[in-house]
């Protein structure tokens, strides 16, 4: 893509981790300068403890985030779709048939099939978090606000 886009949709399987997370890393990182949403492929999951407790600690409040999937969502053109699970990313392509819209997959771990103690797993969200947080920063770089 040439110009940065002025709309990104995350996706992952359930709405309920991965992208979540990304939506809400991308809001604090670049603001307004795009409009950002998420979804996921399947309908039914409650946004996940560990996730709003990994970005509470960077002063992130998730805690509001209501999952959903691609038949709720509002808005129906995305500039980018960035898939975070295989079947989101299935999902996705299938979008391109009736959406102008590139897509990319960025294979990201689901830190919720970690097993082991509290400790263990919150290690497991954060090295998801900070992945991500990483990877946006990298990637939309151009779409920082003045200043940011």
């Amino acid at each position: 893509m040439s110009e940065p886009p002025s709309s990104v949709l995350f996706a992952c399987t359930w709405n309920a981790v991965r992208s979540p997370m990304a939506e809400a890393l991308m809001k604090h990182l670049f603001g307004t300068t795009l409009y950002v949403d998420s979804v996921g492929v399947r309908r039914g999951a409650e946004l996940d403890g560990f996730v709003i407790a990994v970005l509470d600690e960077i002063g992130i409040d998730v805690s509001r985030h209501q999952s959903k999937t691609f038949d709720d969502l509002e808005e129906r053109a995305f500039d980018l779709v960035i898939t975070l699970s295989p079947e989101a990313q299935h999902k996705a392509v299938e979008l391109t048939r009736i959406m102008r819209c590139e897509v990319e997959f960025w294979h990201t771990l689901d830190p919720s099939i970690i097993e082991g103690n509290r400790e263990a797993r919150l290690a497991a969200y954060r090295q998801v978090r900070d992945q991500l947080r990483q990877r946006l920063i990298a990637r939309f770089a151009s779409a920082s606000p003045p200043g940011g």
